[in-house]
Formats: C-alpha cells, sequence, structure tokens
C-alpha cells in the first residue's frame, strides 16, 4: 500500500470512527485493565471468590465502553452536548462535592465517596477533572482577546480552580494538584500570557497556604477535628459521618517521611509504610522482564495492589519494559490530543481534547510516581486499569469526547462536510491560537 493510500485510508478511518491511535490506545488498555486487575486481587478472590473481582471489572468496562461508543458518535458542537456537559455537570459535581465534605464515608483515611446504592459508591473527586476540564474550556472559549485571554477570564477560571480545590481537600491532596496540572495545560493551550498564568497560580497557592495558617492557629478547632478524625478512620467499615475530615497531619508525615527517609534496606516494614515497602519489592523483584502474568509474589501482601498500587504489580509481572510500555501509551495519547489540537480551527475542541488528555495523562504519571517513590505516598488511580468504577466511567467519558473531537475535526476538513464549522453558542466560537495545518493534516 502506498503512502497516498494510507493517507487515505487513516482519514476515512478518522472521519467515521475518531482517531485511530486513541482507538487503539483505549482498547490496550482494556485489555491490560482486565489482564492485570485480576491478577492483582488475590486479596479480593480470598473473600469474594474466584471469579467475582474479575466480573466486576468487566461491568463497570463494559458501561464505560457503551460511554465511549455513544459520544464518539456525537458532534462535540451540539448545543444539548454542551449544555449537559458544562453546567449540568457542574451543579451536579458541586452539589456531590459539598455533600462528601459534610457527609462523606472514609475510604483509606480519606472523607471521598458518598453511597448510592448498597455496595456501590461515588467518588465525586473524579467527576470533578472532567467536570473542570469542561468548565475551563467554556469559560476560556468566551474570554478570548487578540489570541490572549481576557482579565475577565483569568478571573473565571481562579475562581473556578480555587472552588474546585477547597472542595476536594478532604478527598486527597494529590487531587488537588492535578487539578492545578490540567488547569495549566489548558490555559497555555488557551493562548494565556505565562504572566497571567503565573498570576493565576500564585493567587492559588497564596490561598493554599492561609488555609494551612488559619487552620493552625486556631487550636481548638483543630483538637475537635483531629478527634473526629480518628473517629471517622476507626469507622471505615461504610458508615457515613458528618464531620469534616482534614489530612493535613498525614499529608506533613508523608511529606518529612519522604524527605528525610534512610535506604529502604534498613527500615523496618510497619503498619504505616508497608504498601511504599512492598510496592518498592515488587517491582525489584520484576526485573527487566518481570516473573510472569499471574506470577506476582507481592499481591498478597501489598495493600490495594489492585487500586493504587497497580502499576508495581505490572512491573512485577512484567518487569521494567513492561512498565514503560505502560508509560509510553499514557504519553502517546497525550501526544495524539496535541495532534488534533494543532488541526482545529476553534479554541474549544482544542481544549476539550488536550483537557481530556491531560487528565488521563497527568493522573496516569501522578499513579507512577507514587508508587517508583518520586512523589509521597497517596492515592491515586491508573486510568482504566486500577480498579474503581467511578474512576473507569470518568475516564471513559474522556476518551470518548476526544474521539467526538477528533470526529468532528476529521469530517470538518472534508469537501461538503464542516461539522468543526458548524454553528456554537454566542462566544464560543473562537479561533483556535496554536492552530497550524501540515501538508497531511492527519499524518
Amino acid at each position: 500500500m502506498s503512502e497516498k493510500e494510507k493517507t487515505t485510508r487513516y482519514n476515512e478511518i478518522a472521519q467515521k470512527y475518531g482517531d485511530p491511535w486513541i482507538w487503539g490506545i483505549y482498547f490496550t488498555l482494556i485489555i491490560i485493565s482486565i489482564i492485570e486487575s485480576y491478577s492483582a486481587s488475590s486479596r479480593e478472590i480470598a473473600t469474594a471468590g474466584v471469579y467475582a473481582p474479575i466480573i466486576k471489572q468487566c461491568m463497570f468496562l463494559a458501561i464505560g465502553g457503551g460511554l465511549v461508543f455513544v459520544l464518539h458518535r456525537v458532534d462535540y458542537n451540539k448545543p444539548r452536548f454542551l449544555y449537559i456537559m458544562i453546567p449540568v455537570l457542574a451543579l451536579f459535581t458541586v452539589f456531590c462535592l459539598i455533600y462528601v465534605m459534610l457527609f462523606g464515608e472514609v475510604i483509606n483515611g480519606a472523607q471521598r465517596a458518598m453511597k448510592i446504592l448498597p455496595g456501590i459508591t461515588l467518588q465525586p473527586a473524579e467527576l470533578a477533572k472532567l467536570s473542570i476540564v469542561t468548565l475551563l474550556a467554556y469559560i476560556l472559549s468566551k474570554s478570548q482577546q487578540n489570541r490572549d485571554i481576557s482579565n475577565n477570564g483569568i478571573a473565571g477560571a481562579t475562581i473556578a480552580v480555587a472552588l474546585y480545590s477547597g472542595l476536594m481537600f478532604g478527598s486527597g491532596l494529590t487531587n488537588t494538584l492535578l487539578l492545578f496540572a490540567i488547569s495549566g495545560s489548558m490555559l497555555l493551550i488557551s493562548g494565556a500570557s505565562f504572566k497571567k498564568i503565573g498570576t493565576l497560580f500564585l493567587i492559588l497557592v497564596v490561598v493554599f497556604c492561609l488555609f494551612f495558617v488559619i487552620k493552625h492557629n486556631n487550636d481548638k478547632k483543630t483538637e475537635v477535628i483531629e478527634q473526629s478524625s480518628t473517629e471517622l478512620v476507626t469507622q471505615n467499615n461504610g458508615n457515613s459521618s458528618t464531620g469534616v475530615l482534614l489530612r493535613d497531619d498525614t499529608w506533613k508525615s508523608r511529606f518529612n517521611n519522604y524527605l528525610h527517609q534512610d535506604s529502604l534496606r534498613f527500615r523496618p516494614i510497619t503498619n504505616k509504610n508497608q504498601q511504599e515497602m512492598f510496592s518498592r519489592m515488587a517491582q525489584a523483584h520484576g526485573g527487566w522482564h518481570g516473573v510472569g502474568v499471574g506470577n506476582s509474589r507481592e499481591c498478597s501482601r501489598l495493600p490495594l495492589a489492585f487500586s493504587d498500587y497497580i502499576y508495581s504489580i505490572i512491573i512485577e509481572e512484567t518487569g521494567l519494559l513492561g512498565g514503560l510500555f505502560v508509560l509510553i501509551l499514557y504519553l502517546w495519547l497525550l501526544a495524539r490530543a496535541a495532534m488534533i489540537v494543532r488541526r482545529s480551527k476553534r479554541v474549544l475542541p482544542s481544549l476539550l481534547v488536550i483537557g481530556m488528555a491531560a487528565l488521563i495523562t497527568y493522573q496516569a504519571l501522578f499513579h507512577m510516581a507514587i508508587n517508583v517513590g518520586v512523589f509521597p505516598v497517596s492515592g491515586q488511580p491508573l486510568p482504566l486499569i486500577s480498579k474503581g468504577g467511578t474512576s473507569i466511567v470518568v475516564m471513559s467519558v474522556a476518551f470518548g469526547i476526544m474521539l467526538s473531537v477528533s470526529r468532528t475535526i476529521a469530517n470538518g476538513n472534508m469537501p461538503g462536510k464542516k461539522a468543526d464549522e458548524a454553528p456554537l453558542p454566542e462566544g464560543l466560537d473562537a479561533e483556535n491560537p496554536t492552530q497550524i495545518l501540515p501538508k497531511n493534516i492527519w499524518k
């Protein structure tokens, strides 16, 4: 097949289904998820039965797959789709975050979930990551001014990020940091100047620091919160709580352990560091090529091996080469998103696709960094691979939106098909300041 025929075939697939590379990455992650989540579920198998963990994981993956199939067929610029995706999702997310902050259940030491049905919980922090992408895409699209973002747009973005960050404090510090990273990427693509981006993050850092100053100056309130926090942790059995679980002591101890840790070889294994120690043992056991899928030794000892530490099990079973392969998958997704951005004529689809890719890739990088010891210990699922219904559904929606944008843009470049130029709600049709049209727009 000649180069021209390959390009033509590639364009035909993209116009019908969306970017083929994104589909390939999605299905590869699904296959890895089914294999590794089952391999890392020895603790669950002991209590729930041999097939229960894999059935539950496949059920969530099937729901996510259905959402990807539906969303990739919907043009991103449909007004109804935009109204549901932006304001409705934002309001629902804020409601859920407030509910969890006041009455949420404690999972792994953090107040982060709300019960929907018996045995089924929702983690609004995952929804917040998706919602902040759509909300910032709306704000920054409406604030375009001479290939820059207006001051009102920067103010709106600051308020949105600060609101979500404040409501997510109780669900984990890494969620807040992840929100900052996603927001920064979207600001860069929107054309905002470095001065305005720096101002925004300076404001957020000041607010972040003021929170701890105020908290530590109020000794009585701190004692009450610490007492209620202890009670909440001991009640980690599904009961709801009316307290707000603040975890600054946990964060400080994790940072201190990270900055002042001695060689792991000389540290005794305790209840506090067993996740870190067993995850490192798993990676060391894997070596270059791994011990083989299903032959993990540490999955039976490593707490949360099927979720927060599944990357360690992947390295143990497939070695350094397997770990690098998974890392490249996520980085390649971000690269494909960048290719789509430079072909888009409008800033709204550019922000949507780069925001969704940043959400998936940055969360994967945070998870990997925590597993290998680059970041302090914290909980963050590996997108589409770790167990967790809310995370799988949210990441599937992100993939569906990326495919929708890529398919719409591909059709917009065909004669007689101007899907990417269809009317958008007022103020959302600003030109993409980062658009670059190469000769072969899909190569």
